[in-house]
């Protein structure tokens, strides 16, 4: 089965997503059986942001004892063998927020695009917040380009539809622009996720919300939090 958890963003520093964190864990935990969990988090959206990695590495380590590691693109160069083995070991990648469309031209230059397309297709648990969470979808609202200018980019396709993620932030543009454009999105709040299995959303996790936007009346942006399984 195939999974990916989309979070709508949160402070992974200061524990607002702690209890999608917890889950992250225990699916982790049972995927690694006899095993110590191991966690692979991947910051490109930050350009390899170090300090991100450390808060990552204190929560998944201090709080629920998984061993972490990073996956490091930016100015070094590439070993694919040795990056390989990151994967192979991972019981679950975490991709972090940042600049969408900059780490999926990254992933494509370097070649770990293949690898995390691997993991997802032998059934690792691909987590990931805001630019980690629309990275996925066929289309993404996002200010990747120039900062403060939303818009609507092209993601990697591998689950349909349109995705805002921080949708109690961004909710009158966003709905705006689903009702221009006349089609169907979800959006994500902060301190939320939906999981999806097999590109099918599955749960939602968190205090935040989900919703699921419906534009193509061309009258009305009807909004419904998907709730199929909270957690």
């Amino acid at each position: 089965m195939r999974r990916i958890l989309a979070i709508g963003g949160g402070e992974l520093k200061t524990h607002e997503t702690l209890a999608i964190d917890s889950y992250i864990a225990s699916e982790a935990k049972k995927a690694a059986g006899d095993r110590r969990a191991c966690g692979l988090f991947l910051p490109t959206a930050s350009h390899d942001c170090m300090p991100y990695y450390n808060t990552f590495h204190k929560v998944y380590t201090g709080i629920f004892d998984i061993k972490t590691d990073v996956a490091l693109t930016v100015g070094r160069e590439f070993d694919a063998e040795k990056m390989q083995a990151k994967f192979q070991k991972a019981d679950f990648l975490y991709v972090g927020g940042g600049n969408t469309v900059y780490m999926l031209e990254q992933w494509r230059k370097t070649g770990l695009l293949p690898m995390i397309r691997d993991a997802y297709e032998r059934g690792v648990l691909i987590a990931g917040l805001s630019a980690g969470a629309i990275c996925w979808f066929e289309q993404m609202y996002s200010d990747s380009v120039t900062e403060g200018e939303y818009a609507i980019y092209p993601g990697l396709g591998w689950i349909k539809g349109k995705i805002s993620p921080h949708y109690n932030e961004r909710m009158l543009d966003f709905d705006a622009i689903v009702l221009y454009n006349r089609f169907r999105a979800w959006g994500i709040e902060n301190n939320a996720a939906l999981e999806f299995a097999d590109g099918e959303p599955v749960r939602t996790i968190g205090a935040g919300r989900v919703f699921v936007l419906d534009g193509t009346d061309g009258a009305t942006v009807r909004k419904s939090v998907f709730c199929a399984d909270q957690t």
